[in-house]
């Protein structure tokens, strides 16, 4: 079976640098363990930062296509990243915390 496809959720506007360095830290963890990674800010790329709603559009049609949207510990302190949530949740999209879900890696590698 191939890798579920991953979106990382979390919180962005409001936070120095838009909270990058997160989500990128997450995206590199999550890639070099093969998984393929959708993040926000790639996904945003080019956007003027204030364009909350066409991201947010185009961030919605990304996360139809993934299997496991990613939650960073901050996601309930965003609109943005409860609305993925929510959508994710109501269409059967698994959702899983960042930890969590590195914990689960780390105790199948343990087997």
């Amino acid at each position: 079976m191939d890798k579920p496809i991953l979106y990382i959720a979390g919180k962005v506007s409001g936070l120095p640098d838009l909270n990058k360095p997160k989500f990128e830290a997450a995206t590199r963890e999550l890639r070099a363990r093969g998984f393929y990674v959708k993040n926000p800010h790639e996904v945003c790329h080019g956007r003027k930062p204030d364009d909350w709603i066409g991201c947010m559009r185009e961030c919605i049609k990304v996360l139809m296509d993934c299997d496991v949207v990613i939650l960073l510990d901050d996601y309930k302190d965003s609109i943005g990243a409860t609305l993925e949530f929510t959508i994710a949740s109501a269409l059967q999209i698994r959702c899983v915390l960042y930890e969590a879900f590195i914990n689960e890696l780390n105790s199948k590698i343990e087997k």
